[in-house]
């Protein structure tokens, strides 16, 4: 067997775009044939993977599974949101929650390399969709919930999965954690309660809402009051257990949740492609740029 130099594993790299052990692997396996190489990555489709790594992918789906006491909430991203209704794709999706669900990983990094039923990793079946499907496809995040056998978990997908929330509740059935679920995706707080909400945070408001009240020409002696009541109404909105509840806008989430004897422990809400900086495209381009390929 021919040793594999550095200087080949990066050669191999820049030509092709792929990472350092793809490169390795590729050139083991053509026993340092470069042009063998480049084939055997082809064949396996991770060159051409590997060229659309850096379109932007803020489409897609989350998804939730449950695996007895743990729950995992995924976000897989894809470049357009035509792909989220194809089959191949989905099943991609709900397959990695499960892998995840029972494998537990880390970090994003452990994820790649977790085994899916088939024996495939997660990574190398999302380079497989990407040579089938055409479009750039990554694991963006993931979260694992776990929950003891006295607490619920509430699963609420919206729309398919655009957005996917997970509640855990102690001493209330699924219908009541899924119900807060769904008020969750509609409302989208920012945190638990107000003990949540970090001092920065608060001070960030306070000065923002005390200029406002002063560039209204407010007298100084009444601003204190007037910002205090904001800075109430503020918390009330951003905080899941004082906001309005969703079914019954006379009822706060935390009376909701007292009528019904239960008690919120956690919430995670992931939005598909939120945060992600969205590319404004221009189509005849893109026509023209696939053309050219």
């Amino acid at each position: 067997m021919a040793e594999i130099k550095a200087a080949q594993v990066k050669e191999l790299r820049d030509s092709t775009g792929v990472g350092m052990m793809d490169a390795k692997k590729a050139l083991v396996e053509a026993d340092g044939d470069m042009e063998k190489a480049v084939d055997f990555l082809r064949e396996k489709g991770v060159a051409t993977a590997a060229k659309k790594a850096d379109r932007i992918s803020a489409e897609g789906l989350s998804h939730i599974y449950v695996e007895g006491n743990t729950a995992a909430v995924v976000e897989v991203n894809s470049e357009t949101d035509y792909v989220a209704k194809n089959e191949q794709f989905q099943t991609l999706v709900k397959d990695i929650a499960q892998a995840i669900a029972k494998e537990k990983p880390a970090s994003l990094e452990e994820a790649q390399e977790v085994k899916l039923e088939d024996g495939n990793t997660i990574a190398e079946a999302i380079t497989a969709a990407i040579t089938t499907i055409g479009e750039n496809i990554t694991l963006r995040r993931f979260e694992l919930v776990e929950k003891e056998d006295n607490e619920t978990f509430g699963a609420y997908e919206h729309m398919g999965g655009s957005i996917s929330v997970l509640t855990l509740i102690d001493g209330a059935d699924e219908e009541v954690a899924k119900n807060v679920a769904m008020h969750i995706a509609a409302l989208n707080p920012q945190y638990l309660n107000r003990e949540e909400v970090p001092q920065e945070v608060r001070d960030h408001e306070l000065n923002v809402l005390s200029e406002q009240a002063r560039n209204e020409g407010k007298p100084e002696n009444i601003v204190e009051k007037m910002v205090e009541g904001r800075l109430n109404k503020w918390l009330g909105e951003i905080t899941l257990i004082d906001q309005p509840y969703v079914k019954d806008g006379d009822k706060t989430v935390q009376e909701y949740l007292n009528d019904n004897g239960a008690t919120i422990r956690s919430f995670t809400r992931l939005e598909v492609g939120e945060g992600i900086e969205k590319r404004e495209e221009d189509f005849a381009e893109e026509v023209r740029s696939q053309m050219n390929q």
